[in-house]
């Protein structure tokens, strides 16, 4: 199954906003009709050769010809019709445009080229105005092409930073330009003495050329109009030819695909509510889940834009096809871990657990860009150092002084853990914790940590015997070592995230950490740790330490001279 890559996500915004623009330039020249007829055409005849010109057909047209193909192609890709009502609503008023289009682009474009005659704002709307059908007609094209730009620059938008202020003040616009124009055809069509009876009607309207101009002439029109007539319509007959039998080829593409046989079976998703989800083959996560009933949040509608669709793949990960370039791209974006994915691109084969990242019920105002949690369950080292006794130096020393002891302990904590492959990832005061693991195996972790906990005592050392002048007592620390699941990733206030690990095992090395200090150690290294490290350390003096709140309790040695470790 072909996905999206990130130029056609790309074009399609492209080509949107090319059309939006001109949609909006062409009703706000339709709305000057309430200021008067002439100063439509004045408008008119500015921005026309724009569009007219070489580079502004290729533009305006080449727009509509590739957004019309890439919506076809998102119908043929999706494995389901089920889809939330403003993305229906989306696609159902952009297919509509082309065929309600059709007879106007023939009546204007095709006497353009075909007949080489420019109609002027006169003689189109006289013969709209003068025609209840043709007049129907265009004003629910005008609904529904403002309709389908609008809808679509709002989900665009919307993910923008500050678009939420400016919408209250776009609103007015979106609800004023089509009664604008409204207004201003009723009093063009007034002016024109489009609804009085023929023979009241101006003598400068010729109605055979209104209808020639329509494509509505008949056998009664002037000869010279009868050859240009026939080319007219079989314009307008292959615009709406050409329509309907794309979008039949499409729609019976997706049922011809529906019925070859698959080379692997149907997905199976097991939800974190405890629900298995059967998909077909080639059906994203968000339209299986989305084909259940079950909510899933996707701001963006499943372009690869938001990221709020986004899972965290337990068991099956590793069978899953890795991200394409636009998946990665926003996975980038947010630093997401190697087993966070995009429910909206990813497409499993077999059997995966999922676990949802962002609530279902999501909105745009939602604080989902950052801050938070969002991170990957694994197993991690935690070690807690703290300096003690840092409360009494602040008493018997200077400010700057405590300043300059506390910078130079955190930098001789830093060389430490780069040298022993550990990730600094938080700061507490006077303490800091470091986690161990997180780019190798759990076991190197464990002996990286605890050749982490020698070396700072090794640095710690060093420190007094250089400061010895300047202290009033040698400087002494605490060390917790414990290992186990936690969740690991990207958390913390917007402004300064920071890459750390939540869960009981960070709790149980802050909590050894603490027992140190009354048990007169450096270090107590839990038992699990010494066990995962193939370190013996059963020559130093062990304890069960029970955990504060919980009933579980952990095994640990105590070790008041780290540099005793054989490592």
């Amino acid at each position: 199954m072909i996905r999206l890559t990130l130029l056609e996500r790309r074009l399609r915004i492209a080509t949107g906003m090319v059309l939006a623009f001109y949609i909006a330039v062409h009703l706000t020249n339709h709305s000057l009709g309430l200021v008067s007829l002439d100063a439509m055409e004045a408008m008119r005849r500015v921005v026309t050769p724009f569009w007219r010109s070489a580079f502004g057909s290729v533009l305006l047209y080449g727009s509509l010809l590739t957004h019309f193909a890439l919506a076809l192609i998102s119908l043929y890709r999706r494995a389901t019709l089920r889809m939330p009502a403003w993305e229906a609503v989306q696609l159902g008023l952009g297919l509509a445009i082309v065929p309600l289009l059709a007879s106007h682009v023939a009546s204007t474009f095709g006497a353009r080229v075909l007949l080489g005659y420019d109609i002027n704002y006169e003689y189109a709307l006289a013969g709209i105005l003068g025609y209840n059908w043709e007049l129907g007609k265009q004003a629910v094209l005008v609904l529904i092409a403002w309709g389908h730009a609008v809808v679509g620059l709002h989900f665009f938008f919307r993910l923008l930073h500050g678009y939420r202020a400016w919408s209250l003040l776009l609103y007015p616009i979106v609800i004023l330009l089509p009664l604008l124009v409204a207004l201003s055809l009723l009093r063009v069509g007034n002016d024109l003495q489009v609804w009085k009876s023929e023979s009241a009607q101006p003598a400068y309207l010729d109605r055979y050329r209104l209808q020639y101009l329509l494509g509505r002439a008949d056998s009664e029109a002037p000869p010279r109009s009868r050859p240009f007539q026939p080319a007219n319509k079989r314009l307008r007959d292959a615009i709406l030819i050409g329509f309907w039998g794309l979008l039949s080829l499409t729609l019976l593409a997706r049922l011809l695909r529906g019925q070859v046989k698959p080379d692997n079976d149907g997905a199976i998703v097991k939800h974190i509510n405890g629900r298995v989800l059967e998909g077909k083959p080639g059906q994203t996560i968000l339209e299986i889940v989305r084909s259940h009933g079950i909510p899933h949040a996707s701001l963006c509608g499943g372009r690869a834009r938001c990221t709020t669709c986004r899972v965290r793949v337990g068991a099956g990960c590793d069978a899953l096809d890795p991200p394409s370039a636009l998946e990665q791209h926003a996975l980038d974006r947010i630093g997401a871990a190697p087993n966070v994915r995009l429910a909206c691109q990813t497409r499993p084969r077999g059997e995966i657990q999922i676990t949802p990242l962002l609530p279902p019920d999501l909105d745009v105002g939602g604080r989902w860009k950052e801050g938070g949690v969002s991170g990957e369950e694994r197993d991690v080292v935690a070690l807690f150092v703290d300096l003690r006794g840092s409360s009494q130096y602040s008493t018997r020393h200077l400010p700057y002084d405590v300043l300059f002891i506390l910078n130079r302990f955190f930098l001789e904590m830093s060389a430490v853990l780069n040298a022993t492959d550990g990730h600094y990832a938080q700061f507490e005061g006077d303490g800091l914790l470091a986690l161990y693991g997180l780019e190798r195996s759990l076991e190197q972790g464990c002996r990286d940590a605890i050749a982490g906990a020698v070396a700072m005592q090794a640095r710690v050392d060093a420190i007094n015997r250089e400061l010895a002048a300047e202290l009033h007592e040698p400087l002494r620390i605490g060390i917790g070592v414990h290992c186990g699941p936690a969740i690991v990733g990207t958390m913390g206030p917007p402004t300064s995230p920071n890459y750390s690990a939540i869960g009981d095992c960070v709790n149980a090395a802050a909590r050894l950490e603490t027992h140190s200090k009354a048990l007169e150690c450096v270090a107590i290294i839990s038992d699990d740790v010494a066990r995962q490290a193939g370190i013996d350390l059963r020559s130093f003096p062990s304890m069960t330490i029970s955990l504060h709140g919980k009933q579980s309790s952990v095994v640990a040695y105590m070790i008041r001279d780290p540099k005793e470790i054989t490592v």
